[in-house]
């Protein structure tokens, strides 16, 4: 066989496909609506770009030669991928049918993530929306949203991924913010407290969030504020672990509220002197197409928590 020099006729091979099922040129012709010249000159073309016969006559009809029964089989497995890949491209671009692929940091599945997607369900056209869902520190779902991992990710502002700044990568929609409170064992006299201050931690270890941690900038900065000099005892990336180290006694931590954080063992406690909040975004690639059912979650989403946490000044 020799070299196709150019791309083939997708029409072209949906008559080969039609031609080789029914192995009668009229009627192929008839089922496809052509003429048979048509039909004919389309075959014929076909066969002169690969440079084989794919028909051969047997007695008044005709029927495939053994190259061109190879050949239907990856035309009809191609076709039909084609046939759902176009399927699928329909349903993508149906704002009602439509999936999105949502990354958050940990935090933000306590409360916020699931809520979001609960309210956008009860709206009976958002229904058949689906959502696939990942996890991880504030760095990394960057990464993954630069490659296209997701279509959105709600996690903290980090200034750069590697040596570029993420505000020419990406668009930075500030969403909600939390309050950042102090953890500590439940038996510690700093839990018996009716007042704290940054300051009053000081004197303990302190478990801190790892430098790619989206807060650590924040803690370090309330940190720096209060005039603290830590004693960081353990570095961790997810609050959960955190709360663990703390409920240990292994130190004292500055951390994001945990609405659904069982507290038998650890206190959150608001601080006196620290107006600082953490605040969460939705980010989305820059410059980037979206299909109509992201673009709807993504404007709901605003919308939401606009009404229900800015603008009532509620925090998660």
């Amino acid at each position: 066989m020799k070299g196709v020099s150019h791309v083939l006729n997708l029409r072209h091979l949906e008559f080969f496909k039609e031609l080789a099922r029914t192995q009668h040129m009229a009627k192929a012709a008839e089922s496809l609506g052509i003429s048979q010249p048509s039909l004919s000159y389309a075959i014929k073309k076909l066969e002169s770009e690969l440079g084989v016969p794919l028909f051969e006559p047997d007695g008044r009809n005709i029927r495939l030669t053994p190259v061109g029964a190879v050949y239907l089989k990856y035309i009809t497995a191609s076709l039909s991928d084609l046939s759902q890949g176009n399927e699928l491209v329909k349903q993508l671009m149906d704002p009602d049918t439509g999936h999105v692929k949502l990354g958050f940091t940990y935090t933000l599945g306590q409360q916020l993530v699931p809520e979001l997607m609960t309210k956008f369900h009860t709206d009976d056209k958002n229904h058949a929306i689906t959502f696939e869902l990942g996890q991880g520190n504030s760095t990394e779902l960057l990464e993954e949203l630069a490659d296209e991992k997701y279509d959105l990710v709600l996690a903290s502002n980090v200034e750069k991924l590697g040596e570029q700044p993420t505000n020419t990568l990406f668009d930075f929609i500030p969403l909600v913010q939390q309050e950042i409170v102090a953890a500590i064992p439940s038996h510690h006299a700093l839990a018996k407290q009716s007042e704290l201050h940054v300051k009053d931690l000081e004197p303990y270890p302190m478990i801190c969030f790892s430098h790619n941690s989206g807060l650590r900038p924040l803690i370090d900065q309330i940190l720096k504020d209060a005039h603290v000099e830590p004693k960081i005892a353990y570095e961790v990336e997810e609050d959960h672990t955190m709360a663990g180290f703390v409920s240990y006694n292994f130190g004292v931590a500055l951390m994001p509220y945990l609405p659904l954080l069982d507290q038998s063992s650890i206190t959150l406690k608001h601080l006196t002197d620290q107006p600082l909040r953490h605040q969460i975004y939705l980010i989305s690639k820059r410059n980037h197409f979206v299909t109509p059912s992201v673009n709807r979650f993504e404007e709901f989403s605003r919308s939401y928590c606009w009404q229900h946490y800015t603008q009532v000044e509620r925090m998660i």
